[in-house]
C-alpha cells in the first residue's frame, strides 16, 4: 500500500476512535444527567404521621407533653425507615405471636407485653453485649431466680414457652410492686431495684415524668411504636401480602425424661437433621442431654412434609389492612 494511502488511513482511523469516545462520553453525561433527574423527579421522603392517641396495656400516654410526643415521633421515624428490620417483625411476629400471646393470657399480662419482646429481640435469638440472651433477653442470674433452667447442656431462656412463662412472672411480681403497667415494663429494662430507687429519689410515681438514661427512657416508646407500626402498617408505608409472612410450622413433641448421649443419632433416628433439631430446639447447648436429675424435658420435632413451604398456608396472618395480594405498584402512588 502506498504511504500517502497508510497515512491517511492511519489519521481516519483515529477520527473515527475519538469520535467513538466522545460520543460515549456524552452519552454516558447526558444518561447520568437524565437518570439525576430521574431520580430527583420520583424519589421522596414523607415524614411518617405520629399519632394523636396511644397507649400502653391500657395506660394512655400523655401526648399532649411535647417531650412525649417528640419521644414517640422519634421512635415512629426510626422503625419506620429501618425498613428490613421493621419487614422482619411483621414476618417473624406472624409465627410466634400465637405462641407468646395465649401464655400472656394465661398469667393475665397485657396483650400490649408481646411487643416488649419484639423491642427486645425482634424475634431473634441474639446475644446482648451485657450477655443477655433469647427472644426476652433474660441474664443468666434473672432467668434461674424467674425458674429457668440455665447450665451449659440446655439453656431454657431459648424456649420460647418457658422463657415467656418466666417474664409474665417477672411482670406480675412487678405489677404487684409497682400497680402500674408502664412502669412494669420500664423495669424490665432498668431492674426492680433501679426503678425503685429512681422513683424514690425523684418522688414520682409515673415513667412520664422520670429523668432516665437513654437507654431507659426510649424503651417504653419503641415498645409503643412498634405496636403502632404493627397495628397500622399501610399508614407506614409497610405494604405485605400474605406470603410474606412467616407461616407457623405444624409441630408435636416427645417427652424426655432420660439422658439422650448423641443427639445428632436422636435426629437421625426421628428422621431430621440435628440441625433441625436445634433450630426447633435452641435450648439445647451440646451433642447431648446428659439429663442428670431425670428431669422431664419436651423436644419439638416438625410433623412430616412441615418443612415443604409449598405445605404451608399462611390462615394465621391477622385479617389486618396489609392484606395486599392483587396490590399493583401504580396503586401505591
Amino acid at each position: 500500500m502506498h504511504p500517502v494511502f497508510k497515512y491517511l488511513l492511519l489519521i481516519f482511523s483515529v477520527l473515527i476512535l475519538g469520535a467513538v469516545f466522545l460520543f460515549g462520553a456524552l452519552y454516558q453525561q447526558n444518561s447520568g444527567k437524565e437518570y439525576r433527574e430521574a431520580a430527583r423527579r420520583s424519589y421522596r421522603i414523607f415524614v411518617p404521621e405520629c399519632p394523636v392517641k396511644t397507649d400502653f396495656a391500657g395506660e394512655k400516654m400523655p401526648l399532649e407533653v411535647v417531650y412525649v410526643k417528640e419521644s414517640l415521633d422519634r421512635e415512629i421515624l426510626i422503625n419506620t425507615f429501618m425498613h428490613a428490620s421493621t419487614i422482619l417483625m411483621f414476618k417473624r411476629a406472624n409465627r410466634w405471636f400465637p405462641v407468646i400471646e395465649p401464655i400472656l393470657r394465661k398469667y393475665k399480662i397485657p396483650d400490649d407485653f408481646k411487643f416488649l419482646s419484639l423491642a427486645e429481640s425482634n424475634f431473634y435469638n441474639s446475644v446482648s453485649p451485657s450477655k443477655a440472651e433469647g427472644f426476652w433477653q433474660f441474664l443468666k442470674p434473672t432467668a434461674i431466680k424467674y425458674g429457668l433452667e440455665v447450665n451449659e447442656e440446655v439453656d431454657e431462656r431459648y424456649n420460647v414457652e418457658k422463657s415467656t412463662e418466666a417474664a409474665c412472672r417477672y411482670f406480675f411480681e412487678a405489677w404487684e410492686k409497682y400497680g402500674n403497667w408502664t412502669i412494669v415494663a420500664a423495669s424490665y429494662n432498668r431492674g426492680q431495684d433501679g426503678m425503685s430507687d429512681i422513683l424514690k429519689d425523684q418522688k414520682t410515681s409515673s415513667f412520664y415524668n422520670l429523668y432516665l438514661n437513654e437507654e431507659t427512657s426510649r424503651y417504653v416508646f419503641r415498645i409503643v411504636a412498634l405496636k403502632e407500626i404493627y397495628n397500622h402498617p399501610v399508614k407506614y408505608g409497610f405494604y405485605l401480602r400474605s406470603d410474606d409472612f412467616y407461616p407457623v410450622i405444624p409441630t408435636f413433641s416427645i417427652e424426655v425424661d432420660s439422658q439422650i448421649r448423641d443427639l445428632p443419632s436422636f435426629a437421625m433416628k426421628n428422621k431430621i437433621s440435628y440441625k433441625v433439631l436445634r433450630e426447633f430446639n435452641p435450648w439445647l447447648r451440646r451433642y447431648t442431654l446428659p439429663n442428670r436429675t431425670r428431669k422431664t424435658y419436651e423436644i419439638i420435632l416438625p410433623k412430616e412434609g412441615a418443612l415443604n413451604s409449598e405445605n404451608l398456608q399462611n390462615s394465621l396472618v391477622p385479617s389486618n389492612t396489609y392484606f395486599h395480594d392483587t396490590l399493583k405498584i401504580n396503586e401505591i402512588h
